[in-house]
């Protein structure tokens, strides 16, 4: 009970300090922001709230200013058998990319921010 407790108390930390050292989005012009929003649209991110990782993640989601939809796999049961069903194990963060036909499970903040990061950079 107490390590739970010190648990959601840590993550909740976690997530008030992204809150107050978030960084600034990335500037672009409409027609390339509307670039960047379509190719979003197969993006999924598979994540808990107060994950370190996942925060990490999420971050460099909003400094790239990368809409992608935020799946609850901790709270939301469908989101996580989803998870689970295609990604095989129930992980965080998980991206979930849907390219030309072909759904590909990504895991790993490091190797999510480097794809990310390469992509729309």
């Amino acid at each position: 009970m107490l390590m739970k407790a010190l648990r959601v108390g840590l993550g909740q930390l976690v997530v008030v300090g992204d809150l107050l050292t978030r960084p600034r989005k990335r500037q672009r012009t409409a027609a390339a922001q509307a670039e960047v929003d379509q190719a979003a649209k197969g993006l999924s991110l598979y994540q808990f709230h107060a994950c370190p990782f996942c925060v990490k993640t999420r971050r460099t989601l909003h400094r790239l200013n990368v809409p992608v939809a935020l799946r609850d796999a901790k709270n939301d049961e469908q989101d996580r058998q989803t998870l689970l069903a295609g990604g095989g194990r129930i992980k965080v963060p998980c991206l979930r990319i849907e390219e030309g036909g072909q759904t590909t499970w990504m895991y790993e903040s490091k190797a999510i921010i480097a794809y990310l990061d390469q992509r729309f950079a």
